[in-house]
């Protein structure tokens, strides 16, 4: 894919992450935030891979690029993208959001009224082609790009030529495999395994993925 990728709401951990695997496979990454200031003070401190490029910025320019991804927490998730409504109309907009509540020493899922994230903010972006995806990585090793992540991203999505876009990005980033699963029917199910897989690494202190096998290569 050739474009230019922004991160809506990008600089936690899992925004970092993927913005950090995006550029070492040469993209030019937009790191957006409400604070433009705070944006650009994350991105220096960061590794910035030399075959792509990392920048920090507004929300609101992240939301210019090509391909757009939503990383914000999942209670400011609809409101942010509503305002950008118009910026996103007819671009592939990825959903890495997933709506958990910490419970003791597990997370657990929440359940939007459309059953997921990816379905909320497709609600709210209807002019936009929207596809879920990245959710269930574990940010400091999709940061640290000599940690031999060797992950699959599941995606879902309506919009068939949009998943295998994303699925097609995804496979350019060093480390992590694209595996479509289906329409956005599965986008609640997929959303909630994340609570799983946190819950797993914080129970065994550890930071393990999802790798499917039997799939054909």
């Amino acid at each position: 894919m050739n474009g230019t990728i922004g991160i809506i709401g990008g600089t936690g951990p899992a925004g970092r992450g993927v913005a950090m695997r995006l550029a070492k496979a040469g993209y030019a990454v937009s790191i957006g935030s409400r604070d433009a200031a705070r944006a650009s003070e994350v991105v220096g401190a960061m590794a910035v891979p030399t075959e792509g490029s990392i920048r920090g910025v507004a929300n609101e320019d992240a939301a210019s690029a090509d391909v757009v991804i939503v990383a914000t927490p999942w209670d400011s998730a609809v409101a942010t993208v509503k305002a950008l409504r118009d910026q996103l109309a007819d671009k592939v907009v990825i959903s890495m959001v997933n709506a958990l509540i910490r419970e003791g020493r597990e997370l657990v899922p929440l359940y939007p009224s459309r059953g997921s994230m990816a379905a909320q903010l497709a609600s709210a972006l209807p002019s936009s082609r929207i596809v879920g995806a990245f959710h269930h990585l574990p940010a400091a090793q999709m940061e640290d790009l000599e940690s031999g992540l060797d992950a699959d991203v599941v995606i879902v999505g309506d919009d068939a030529p949009a998943r295998e876009l994303v699925a097609s990005l995804v496979n350019e980033m060093p480390g992590l495999r694209g595996v479509i699963a289906g329409t956005m029917s599965l986008a609640s199910a997929v959303e909630a395994f994340t609570a799983v897989c946190v819950s797993i690494n914080i129970r065994h202190k550890a930071h393990s993925y999802v790798k499917l096998e039997g799939l054909a290569t």
